[in-house]
């Protein structure tokens, strides 16, 4: 069969490797893909965002199964359009994906629902943010309603913070249209987790678990990226917090969503914190994580292809998903400047020098034959081993053997 990855990112070149191992496909294409989905998969020059054009791509090629790897396209209605031309896709519908797209949407579900999360007022006016902010004081959280690319929350330890972050959102409109609205939450303290699941609308497979490691510096300090680092087990998780989380959010969420005329297939992300007072609801996404999927993957046994065509047609219930037992751990190697302005085409070398990891590219492109930088986050660092030490121990090696000019990482990762 002939597959089409949606996306650019570490994410999608650990879906494009893990569905490569599929005896099933024949043909991998990734739109538009980076340096490292090049050597498995055939690029192909369409933005994640022009639905169009990837549908049209899709018709052309005859691909059999269509899937979307960033939160973009999901909320465009990326989905809904291949279905409508009679193509098979993975993912939730314009309908569903607004349970990532939209903040307030997602706050309203929870509050409605009975679904653990923190105190929070919603608002399009400024002034009654303001107002709001006062009334409740800091610490506080403020977050841009839509997509902001994972840098539209802003934690704020003082009431003059608070303020400058509904500027920034709401007047700056530095997340442009993603500010229109505000979302004010409770600041929680607790243990974050991320609880990744396949869904088909009616049965909730949960993964194994991960770890992420959001702050650009070490003892978890600076900026908000999009991660830095990620382990697998989380030491935080077993069983009895699966299985509270599957009954206190899961299946209330993709039955709330199915009440509303919203069925969710796909990925079903929860941000989770454990608090004092039980697991809280920090955030919905509606695709896998980046770098989650990057040490999750490599723990499945069973055919990924499977899994996705199981949830596309409703039968998820019948397919036993089974996982290893060993651990899993990705660094991120990253542009010094990162995540505000940073340089970018240095060359990347050590690639072939090092062993035992899986090198994910993040932000890469070909020219020439040589792997140059291309983003903010440029490499994922992936390896296994029988314990998360392990899989750190051989993810670090090869951190310091692959070099490029303005190279930045974490060496806290797993502490």
């Amino acid at each position: 069969m002939k597959v089409l990855v949606v996306g650019s990112g570490g994410r999608e070149h650990a879906l494009v490797w893990k569905i490569a191992q599929s005896p099933r496909v024949e043909q991998i294409y990734c739109a538009p893909g980076n340096g490292g989905t090049a050597a498995i998969a055939e690029n192909v020059a369409i933005k994640d965002s022009d639905i169009d054009a990837l549908v049209n791509f899709a018709k052309d090629k005859a691909v059999d199964m269509t899937v979307v790897g960033p939160e973009v396209p999901l909320v465009l209605g990326l989905v809904d359009a291949l279905e409508a031309a009679g193509l098979r896709a993975f993912g939730p519908s314009s309908r569903a994906a607004i349970l990532e797209g939209s903040k307030a949407f997602s706050k309203d579900l929870m509050a409605l629902n009975g679904i653990p999360t923190a105190e929070y007022g919603r608002f399009t006016e400024v002034e009654r943010a303001r107002e709001y902010l006062d009334r409740v004081g800091a610490p506080i959280v403020v977050k841009a309603d839509g997509l902001a690319a994972g840098k539209g929350v802003l934690i704020c330890q003082d009431l003059e913070a608070a303020h400058q972050a509904l500027n920034e959102i709401m007047v700056d409109q530095q997340f442009g249209a993603a500010g229109t609205e505000v979302v004010i939450e409770e600041f929680l303290t607790g243990t974050e987790l991320s609880m990744l699941c396949f869904t088909d609308g009616k049965t909730v497979v949960p993964m194994v678990s991960a770890k992420d490691y959001k702050k650009i510096g070490e003892g978890d300090t600076g900026l908000n990226t999009g991660g830095m680092g990620c382990i697998s087990p989380n030491p935080a998780y077993d069983q009895a917090l699966e299985s509270l989380c599957l009954e206190q959010v899961c299946y209330p969420t993709i039955r709330a969503m199915a009440a509303d005329d919203r069925k969710f297939k796909g990925i079903l992300y929860c941000g989770l914190i454990l608090t004092t007072n039980g697991p809280r609801v920090l955030e919905f996404n509606a695709r896998f994580g980046d770098p989650e999927t990057q040490v999750i993957l490599p723990r499945l046994k069973t055919d990924l292809v499977d899994v996705f065509e199981a949830v596309i047609d409703e039968r998820l219930a019948e397919l036993p998903v089974q996982w290893d037992g060993e651990a899993a751990a990705t660094i991120v190697l990253a542009s010094a400047g990162y995540p505000q302005s940073y340089d970018k085409g240095f060359p990347i070398s050590g690639l072939d020098s090092v062993s035992e990891v899986e090198v994910f590219h993040a932000g890469t492109k070909l020219s020439d034959d040589q792997v140059l930088t291309a983003g903010g986050r440029v490499l994922n660092i992936t390896a296994r081993g029988a314990v998360v030490q392990d899989a750190l121990d051989r993810s670090y090696a090869a951190c310091e053997i692959v070099e490029f000019e303005n190279k930045i990482y974490r060496r806290d990762i797993g502490i």
